[in-house]
């Protein structure tokens, strides 16, 4: 994701399929508290949410601290509209050089 893409929570679609970064998402949403654009951050993700039918989270853990609590409305939202949620931990399956997972 390129900067100017992550300054607008741009998101990357592959069909219906909304990818997000959770880690990026944590970081915009700190930067629209500092800027007060939260609720336009909130409305952007919203959006992206109505257009899509699956929802790819990358990185997920971010999703626990307490200020994307907000998220999880929207979220849940999808989910009950018959949206499917995918998770996807980039570090899982990444080998160290000693070919250990880790």
């Amino acid at each position: 994701m390129n900067r100017r893409d992550f300054l607008f929570l741009r998101t990357r679609y592959e069909g219906q399929t909304l990818e997000l970064s959770c880690e990026q998402l944590y970081m915009r949403y700190l930067d629209s508290i500092l800027e007060g654009t939260t609720a336009q951050l909130l409305e952007h993700f919203k959006q992206n949410l109505s257009a899509a039918t699956v929802l790819n989270l990358t990185d997920p853990a971010w999703l626990a601290s307490d200020e994307l609590k907000p998220v999880d409305s929207l979220i849940a939202d999808f989910r009950a509209r018959g949206g499917r949620v995918t998770l996807t931990n980039p570090h899982h399956d990444k080998e160290n050089s000693h070919g250990k997972r880790f």
